[in-house]
């Protein structure tokens, strides 16, 4: 897979996080994962038509993904993940993965996104056929991550 399409990944998502609840994660170390392998309990999923076509998976814990709904939604506590912060999950999935169409159109990639599709359970397993999968491990510090996987048919 080209960098030309990671990139966009790292720096939309972390345009967005800083936007969004105000931390720039960073970036620990992209690896190929290898199909099929565990998503987290929460997981956004979007899909890539265009020049390069494929899926996007945004996976999370519902802990996490509880602390950044409450930061999108003006610092209300949530105590259970009901549908107000799955949908801000889910608008979470949509701004990075529209910033990154973005970018890429920047640079005469053109995509289209599909709306975002949001899972939640226990032990999660995606299997790509056809699709390397790109994982981008993001930081969001007190123990929090986010794990951006990008597979691209070539």
């Amino acid at each position: 897979m080209k960098v030309e399409y990671i990139n966009p990944f790292i720096e939309a998502s972390q345009q967005v996080f800083q936007m969004v609840i105000g931390v720039k994660p960073s970036l620990k170390k992209v690896y190929l994962k290898k199909s099929p392998y565990n998503s987290d309990s929460v997981a956004v999923i979007v899909g890539l038509t265009g020049t390069i076509r494929g899926q996007v998976i945004i996976s999370l814990s519902v802990e996490t993904a509880k602390i950044i709904a409450s930061t999108m939604m003006g610092g209300m506590p949530i105590e259970v993940f009901d549908d107000m912060a799955r949908s801000a999950i889910a608008e979470l999935g949509n701004m990075i993965i529209g910033n990154t169409a973005t970018i890429l159109s920047t640079r005469g990639i053109n995509v289209e996104i599909t709306p975002p599709s949001l899972l939640m359970g226990d032990n999660i397993v995606v299997s790509q056929i056809k699709m390397n999968t790109i994982c981008v491990p993001l930081d969001l510090g007190d123990s929090r991550s986010v794990d951006i996987d990008v597979s691209i048919e070539e």
